[in-house]
């Protein structure tokens, strides 16, 4: 089988046979990887001028949509993929974290924009920064979309959860993408990226492929393009100072070696639930894809009372690892992803143990498959008796191999977790609080993620070598100093940060939200009248006014049972710092909504949030109040099969009293109908 590259709207097989991967399995030949006849030139152009216009026509959320369709389509045709994903080496349950957790990190932005971004083509950061005395001259950052292509250079070990979870924020930002997977399992990845293309779902130009070399692709990038990297530091070393990146300041996200450990707390003693959760925890990782995750654990480290106990129940564990043909149910690991890493992985473990004892050494029995023409190579597990003169803080064997190292004290076992130069991940495992936090904080600075497990989480523990969508995945100095996923913080990677100073209405126009101090519109139709279509940023409801009086609070702490002397009793509330007896705040909240409210059925369903309250003024007994009520922003919501059409309207509300000085403000949430046919769906 000779794979194809997508570039330019068409696939392209490979001019020439180019490299032949075999399976990692029986060494069997599986594809010819080339790129030859590319013009790499012409595939930046096209997502520049044809891929960027067409998603960024469309809206965070609608692009959400369009990801949810898409995560939907590759379920439904998984099965296919796992089956091929057997000949890189991966049992099944490898697979699993490889494409369900691809396909899973479309579904998690998919949910996650719909809920914490607005249905808009752009982002405005944070609240509106007043710099002048009178409020009429405001900054705000917002964000826009790219005007360029992310590259993405992905590695071997995991060549669909690699490319989706770099293509989710993209995507969600409105920037296409040029996916370059390793050739070594370029054929998996090829086969996803089929089905994406075949579903129609995502508009032409978005997403292009690239099997083989990327020849010149470098020098046609520019400063609204970007590059993220997976793979070796020394490769990732060598691609961030191209001279065309270099020149053109391209941002350069690169993800690299990492010699990630786990520290068993002190006060751990064997028998402990965590004692056997931290050898469960370090087995799995040196086992599940063969060792081969940049989030793997190589470093194993624990007090010195503990490591021969350590080293027996590790030697046991692994002992019953059966290896072989992965598509096999009774093979709990199969082969690295080929021959030619197994000699490389052997060769680092033949320098490590310059310096190392072999605790353990897994049987070449295999239950399927060829030792010598696949990647096989058994579980080992080294022991550093001197851990500071260890080889295994500065090589990274990307197998199936793990190295136990003593500590005597936690700063010691600080010390020894810093002398990776930076990990992707660390994980502690403790019962005793305080002995987790002292390592999180020594730790903290030179990882990128941190698991704390304890009896309490691991049922749901997602584990030591899992990133998920929503936290970080990345760390500093030698894992490469980069950041992926985080939730939001990942889109933001593709959007520009722009700071924009103007007075509020002018701002309001720009953000499509309202600021306060802006110029509002006042309509004889009371807003809760009007359908979601209907109402306009900036209209305003300016209520009649209410005098409180004594009988309103002593009212309202009757019926809350609030009785806070400084409500209720005289003589305490003129020593309080208001001096005199105050209204209760909730009671201004309440009165408030009795001012604005229509009460008549209409298009407003529900009111369902409360957001950034201030109480900023007291109210005392005479004091008269009044309330502003005005559309701050909306978001449509996408209806489910036989739901209403509704959209989530944001009203600022400001209370005021008889001087004109805000009492308080506060933002409310409300569910309003859309009119009917008003929704289209993205993806249809």
């Amino acid at each position: 089988m000779k794979l194809s590259s997508y570039a330019v709207g068409a696939w392209h097989p490979g001019l020439d046979d180019g490299t032949l991967v075999a399976d990692a399995v029986y060494g069997q030949p599986v594809a010819l990887v080339s790129s030859k006849g590319l013009d790499f030139a012409a595939m930046v152009e096209h997502a520049r001028r044809v891929g960027s216009p067409n998603l960024q026509r469309y809206t965070f959320h609608e692009r959400a949509a369009m990801l949810r369709a898409l995560a939907q389509y590759l379920t439904e045709r998984k099965e296919d993929f796992y089956q091929l994903s057997f000949k890189t080496g991966t049992t099944r349950r490898d697979a699993w974290v490889d494409i369900d957790g691809g396909i899973g990190t479309f579904f998690s932005y998919s949910s996650l924009v719909r809920r914490e971004l607005p249905n808009e083509r752009f982002l405005a950061e944070d609240d509106p920064l007043t710099l002048s005395k009178q409020g009429t001259f405001l900054g705000r950052h917002i964000l826009v979309p790219k005007e360029g292509v992310a590259v993405h250079i992905n590695a071997f070990n995991f060549p669909v959860w690699g490319m989706l979870e770099k293509l989710a924020p993209g995507l969600i930002a409105g920037v296409p993408a040029i996916v370059k997977p390793a050739t070594q399992t370029a054929y998996l990845t090829e086969a996803v990226f089929r089905a994406m293309i075949e579903s129609g779902i995502l508009p032409e130009g978005a997403i292009q492929l690239i099997c083989g070399g990327i020849g010149d692709l470098f020098e046609h990038l520019n400063e609204q393009d970007s590059v993220t990297f997976t793979g070796s530091a020394a490769t990732g070393r060598k691609l961030k100072v191209h001279p065309s990146l270099v020149a053109n300041a391209v941002p350069f996200n690169m993800e690299a070696d990492s010699l990630n450990c786990s520290i068993l707390g002190q006060s751990v003693a064997p028998g402990d639930e965590e004692f056997e959760l931290f050898i469960k925890e370090v087995a799995n990782e040196m086992t599940v894809k063969a060792g081969q995750k940049c989030t793997a654990i190589r470093r194993v480290i624990v007090p010195t009372d503990k490591v021969e106990a350590v080293a027996e129940a590790l030697s046991n564990r692994l002992s019953k690892v059966v290896l072989g043909d992965p598509s096999r149910e009774e093979v709990g690991m199969g082969p690295l992803v080929g021959a030619s890493q197994r000699d490389d992985v052997a060769a680092v473990v033949a320098k490590l143990r310059e310096g190392c004892e072999v605790a353990f050494q897994g049987s070449p029995e295999l239950l399927g498959g060829d030792w010598e023409k696949g990647g096989f190579m058994a579980p080992t597990l080294l022991y550093s008796p001197k851990p500071w003169e260890s080889g295994a803080h500065d090589l990274e064997p990307f197998g199936p191999v793990a190295t136990l190292m003593p500590y005597k004290g936690l700063d010691e076992a600080i010390a020894l977790a810093r002398r990776g130069k930076g990990s992707l991940v660390g994980s502690i495992v403790s019962y005793n609080r305080q002995e987790a936090r002292t390592l999180f904080f020594g730790c903290a600075t030179h990882h990128g993620r941190m698991l704390i497990l304890n009896r309490e989480n691991a049922q749901e523990s997602t584990g030591h070598g899992s990133p998920l969508p929503l936290l970080v995945h990345g760390g500093p100095g030698r894992a490469g100093a980069g950041e992926e996923l985080g939730g939001v913080r990942g889109i933001k990677h593709y959007l520009q940060r722009c700071a924009v100073q103007a007075d509020p209405t002018t701002l309001m126009a720009l953000s499509n939200e309202y600021v306060r101090g802006a110029a509002v519109r006042e309509d004889v139709v009371h807003p809760f009248r009007k359908y979601f279509e209907d109402l306009e940023i900036g209209e305003s409801l300016l209520t009649h006014r209410r005098t409180v009086t004594e009988a309103d609070i002593v009212n309202f702490a009757n019926l809350t049972g609030d009785y806070f002397y400084a409500h209720v009793d005289e003589i305490g509330a003129r020593d309080s710092i208001f001096g005199k007896r105050v209204a209760h705040g909730y009671f201004l909240i309440s009165a408030a909504a009795g001012l604005f409210v229509s009460p008549a059925p209409g298009p407003v369903l529900a009111n369902y949030g409360l957001e950034h309250l201030r109480f900023i003024e007291p109210v005392g007994i005479g004091d008269t109040i009044q309330a502003r009520l005005t559309v701050k922003s909306k978001s449509a919501k996408d209806p489910k099969p036989g739901e209403r059409p509704t959209g989530v309207v944001t009203w600022a509300v400001e209370i005021f009293n008889q001087e004109g000085k805000t009492v308080a403000l506060y933002d409310i949430l409300t569910l309003v109908a859309r009119k009917p046919a008003a929704y289209t769906n993205p993806c249809a």
